[in-house]
C-alpha cells in the first residue's frame, strides 16, 4: 500500500512538471533565437522552446520532407516568396493572429497561412569615414556611373538568397529581359570581388573605405549600432523589399503551443525590441513609430513591384543565365 502511494506521489510530481513543447525551424540568428527562447520561457515557464537554426531554404525543404510526420511547429524566418511557395503544397496551417489586419494584403496570405513580420529594403552601402550620404550613388543606374567602377563589392549570389533576389529585382525592373541582363553585365564589369558572406563582405568594407556594396539595411544599421562600423546606406527609390514571414507548420505536433509562441514573438513590445536589439523592421502599420529606432522612423519605403508568378517561373533560369553568361564569361 505504501509503494502505491509513492508511486501515485511520483506520477502527480512528474505530471505537474512537464512542460509543453515548441519546436521552431527558424533562419534568424542563434543569438535572437536564444534570446527569445528564454523570454518566452521566463513569460510562460510551463513551455519549453526547442529551435532549430538554419537556412531559410533549408526550413522549407525540411518541412516538405517532414510532411508526412512533421517535427516543426512553427516556422519564423525567411523571404515570403518561400512561404507561398510552401502554402501552395500545403505545408502550413491556417492561423490568423490577433493583429492579422494591421498587414497589408501584399504582406499576408489570404487563407491566414502565413504572414510578413519585418521589412528590408535592399540598398547601398558605403563607409562614412570616406563618404558622406550626398556624394555616393543614389539610384540603382547611378551605380554604373564611371566613377564607381572597380570599387563594388558584391555577396556571391551562389551563396547568397538576397543576392539572387537582387539579381531578379534588376531584370524585372528593366524594360525588357535583355536590358535587364545587360544591366547585370555592366554591374559585374564594375565589381572588383564577390565575397563568399556578408561577415567578409564587411570586413573589407572596414578596411577598405572606398568600396561600395549592395546588401539589407536592416544588417548595415545591425553593424553599425552593434559592433561599430562606419557603415551607412542608401535606399534607391524603386528598390526591393525583402519580407519575412512566420507560418505555423501544417499537423503540427504542439499546435496550442506554437500560438502562444506566434503571438509572443509578434506581439508590439516584441517587435519594438526587435527592431532596437536586431535592427528588424515590423511590417505592423499600427506599431508607434515612437517606439522605433530614429533610423527607421526617419526612412520611408517606396517599394519596386515584384511579380512573384514570374519571379516563380524564371528564377531558377535567370540565375543559370547569369552565372553562365555573365559570372563565368570569358
Amino acid at each position: 500500500m505504501k509503494t502505491r502511494i509513492l508511486l501515485l506521489s511520483f506520477i502527480i510530481l512528474t505530471g505537474c512538471g512537464t512542460r509543453e513543447s515548441v519546436v521552431v525551424y527558424s533562419s534568424h540568428s542563434a543569438d535572437m533565437l536564444g534570446n527569445y527562447e528564454r523570454l518566452f520561457e521566463s513569460a510562460h515557464p510551463n513551455m519549453d522552446v526547442q529551435w532549430r537554426h538554419m537556412p531559410a531554404e533549408d526550413a522549407y525543404r525540411r518541412i516538405q520532407e517532414e510532411r508526412a510526420a512533421p517535427a516543426a511547429d512553427l516556422w519564423w524566418g525567411g523571404p515570403s516568396s518561400l512561404f507561398q511557395r510552401a502554402a501552395g503544397e500545403g505545408l502550413l496551417e491556417t492561423y490568423r493572429p490577433s493583429w492579422a489586419e494591421q498587414v497589408p494584403e501584399a504582406y499576408k496570405d489570404p487563407e491566414g497561412l502565413w504572414h510578413v513580420i519585418f521589412l528590408s529594403p535592399i540598398a547601398i552601402v558605403f563607409n562614412m569615414r570616406k563618404w558622406s550620404s550626398a556624394d555616393v550613388p543614389q539610384t540603382w543606374d547611378e551605380l554604373l556611373q564611371p566613377q564607381w567602377s572597380g570599387r563594388i563589392l558584391l555577396c556571391n549570389p551562389a551563396s547568397s538568397d538576397v543576392m539572387r533576389m537582387f539579381l531578379y529585382a534588376m531584370i524585372l525592373r528593366a524594360p525588357s529581359e535583355e536590358a535587364g541582363f545587360a544591366w547585370l553585365k555592366a554591374l559585374h564589369a564594375a565589381t572588383r570581388g564577390y565575397p563568399e558572406n556578408p561577415t567578409f563582405l564587411f570586413e573589407h568594407m572596414n578596411r577598405r573605405e572606398d568600396l561600395f556594396s549592395v546588401w539589407l539595411q536592416s544588417d548595415v544599421m545591425l553593424q553599425r549600432e552593434r559592433n561599430g562600423l562606419p557603415l551607412d546606406c542608401i535606399v534607391p527609390p524603386d528598390t526591393l523589399l525583402i519580407s519575412e514571414g512566420i507560418g505555423i507548420v501544417a499537423n503540427a505536433p504542439h499546435r496550442d503551443s506554437a500560438e502562444k509562441f506566434y503571438e509572443f514573438v509578434t506581439s508590439e513590445n516584441t517587435l519594438a525590441h526587435q527592431a532596437h536589439v536586431y535592427a528588424k523592421r515590423p511590417a505592423r502599420k499600427d506599431i508607434d513609430t515612437a517606439l522605433l529606432p530614429e533610423w527607421m522612423r526617419e526612412s520611408s519605403l517606396l517599394s519596386m513591384n515584384m511579380d512573384e508568378n514570374t519571379l516563380e517561373a524564371k528564377g531558377q533560369e535567370w540565375y543559370a543565365r547569369w552565372a553562365r553568361d555573365i559570372f563565368q564569361a570569358k
